[in-house]
């Protein structure tokens, strides 16, 4: 993913800007600034310390959630182990349900419950265990006064979307396979209605990644998301008029020109509505939105507590990036970040100079709330 990344800004050279698509929402625009990073919390964190979130600049933030996994043993991640052969019960995943229940969130209420794709499944395998576990996340996202569920497509262990890594690839060609996630993307989002009628599903990696790979050359049947647009597409087909699903476009995290944002928002506009069945239907479901990495690459490029102002990504670029963002965006913008927390055990943030808090605060100042 990380070469995609640093490629991206030429493969969106040739897009051309064009008519803007129709807000997935009706009426003024309401943006939410959501939180994802590597002080993702999990309920009982977010019940014992909501005033650290309701005195963040965001409105809601990605969240993990544990399962019981029986008497002297610590608890599992249903997270991580959701995407996979095992069905889990709404008994296993009740304490988180009930610290959901439990938070009086008041502004920080866009949260989303992440759900991997992990460990992962082949299209062609038994998808039982995944279409009941779908609908289980959805019923505790909705029962806990979240707004949907954070799908991450990012394929972490299994390459579930990449063709040539399935295990009938021998045996199936690439259009027989394309079919077959496209009947899966429409059982998952029916299961997720299921457990939560008109939901947002908010895809970290959403279709416009693999249109933009076609445009840099790669092959659909060669790509490390091939798959994936043939999945979202029977989401797509199914989702109820009520129900958004979100192109998170993680591809922008790159990004360090505001301009830049705007051929995005081409691509998600014109480019790949023309590769779904039915364009209307994508139009209406789809929500464009970015994703902005906060400290990119810090573990490759570093990064400078003290001196905010030498990072690859200043306070200033970060103010422009985000502010930019949601002024495109049809519903949400979410920040990812790895080294700077913005809380913590202690009640405070870690490695987060408050040039950064000041810059995400001041992006949202004179625009529509």
């Amino acid at each position: 993913m990380r070469r995609f990344r640093r490629a991206v800004s030429r493969l969106l050279g040739p897009i051309a800007l064009g008519a803007t698509i129709v807000s997935a929402a009706s009426g003024a625009p309401t943006k939410h600034l959501i939180e994802m990073g590597w002080d993702e919390p999990d309920p009982s964190f977010m019940r014992r310390h909501l005033a650290q979130f309701e005195a963040s600049p965001f409105d809601g933030c990605v969240y993990h959630l544990f399962y019981d996994a029986g008497p002297g043993r610590p608890p599992g991640r249903f997270t991580w182990e959701a995407w996979g052969k095992r069905t889990f019960t709404a008994a296993e995943v009740d304490s988180g349900l009930r610290d959901l229940i439990a938070t009086p969130f008041q502004r920080f209420r866009w949260n989303f419950l992440r759900l991997n794709v992990t460990p992962g499944v082949d299209w062609f395998d038994d998808f039982g265990a995944v279409v009941s576990n779908a609908r289980l996340a959805a019923e505790v996202a909705k029962r806990g006064g979240s707004a949907g569920v954070m799908l991450d497509t990012e394929p972490y262990q299994s390459e579930i979307f990449r063709y040539d890594s399935q295990h009938g690839a021998a045996t199936h060609s690439f259009d027989e396979y394309a079919a077959q996630a496209r009947q899966r993307g429409a059982e998952v989002m029916r299961a997720f209605e299921q457990g939560y009628p008109g939901l947002t599903v908010f895809l970290t990696v959403g279709p416009s990644c693999p249109y933009l790979q076609a445009v840099g050359g790669v092959r659909r049947e060669a790509g490390r998301y091939g798959l994936l647009m043939p999945f979202v597409d029977g989401m797509v087909s199914v989702a109820s008029d009520s129900a958004r699903i979100v192109d998170g476009n993680e591809p922008a995290y790159p990004v360090n020109d505001p301009a830049k944002l705007d051929e995005f928002f081409s691509a998600m506009t014109d480019g790949v509505s023309a590769w779904f069945s039915d364009s209307t239907r994508y139009r209406h479901v789809i929500s464009r939105s970015f994703g902005l990495w906060l400290d990119y690459e810090s573990g490759h490029l570093g990064w400078n507590v003290q001196k905010p102002n030498q990072n690859p990504r200043t306070p200033d670029s970060m103010r422009a990036l985000v502010r930019r963002a949601l002024v495109l965006a049809d519903d949400y913008v979410w920040i990812y970040s790895q080294k700077p927390h913005w809380w913590t055990e202690a009640g405070t943030r870690k490695d987060l100079p408050d040039a950064y808090v000041q810059a995400v605060r001041g992006a949202r100042k004179g625009l529509a709330p």
